[in-house]
């Protein structure tokens, strides 16, 4: 299945992406300002990621699915595209729980501070343990260079 994702730049999105890929869909992207590490975990993986938001990607790639990052809003180019030729789409967060969550057991981490760190330290330790945690975290844990991987539990 061909993804395309809207603000695939962004920390989630980027993650999203990542695991996306390795469960053998096909993803290309578009976003504003890419910067590290997320612009070069997109590198990493081999997704083509167009600057900006332009109609004439959806056109010419024709995505089996739209994926819109929360940072897009009413009035984005791309995303008046895809409401007004009704094209399958939906949210990071609802493509994360109907494709990769639902058959998973999850520990969320939630809060104002320290998510990153107390995610990657549940990550590590689960690693650590012998298993082989999947993981979708706002940054890049030092110890695994990578902001999601799909893992298998």
């Amino acid at each position: 299945m061909h993804l395309q994702l809207l603000g695939i730049g962004g920390t989630f999105m980027a993650g999203l992406a990542r695991l996306a890929v390795e469960s053998g869909h096909q993803v290309t992207g578009s976003d504003t300002n890419l910067y590290p590490p997320m612009s070069y975990q997109l590198d990493q993986l081999g997704i083509e990621v167009h600057e900006g938001y332009d109609i004439k990607v959806l056109q010419q790639q024709s995505p089996d699915l739209v994926i819109v990052g929360n940072a897009l809003s009413r009035g984005n180019e791309c995303l008046e595209y895809v409401l007004s030729q009704r094209l399958p789409h939906t949210s990071g967060p609802a493509w994360l729980k109907d494709n990769i969550l639902r058959r998973r057991h999850v520990i969320a981490v939630a809060g104002t501070h320290g998510k990153t760190t107390v995610a990657s330290l549940l990550i590590w330790m689960l690693f650590y343990a012998g298993l082989d945690p999947g993981f979708l975290v706002g940054g890049v844990p030092e110890n695994f260079e990578v902001s999601a991987r799909l893992g298998s539990g």
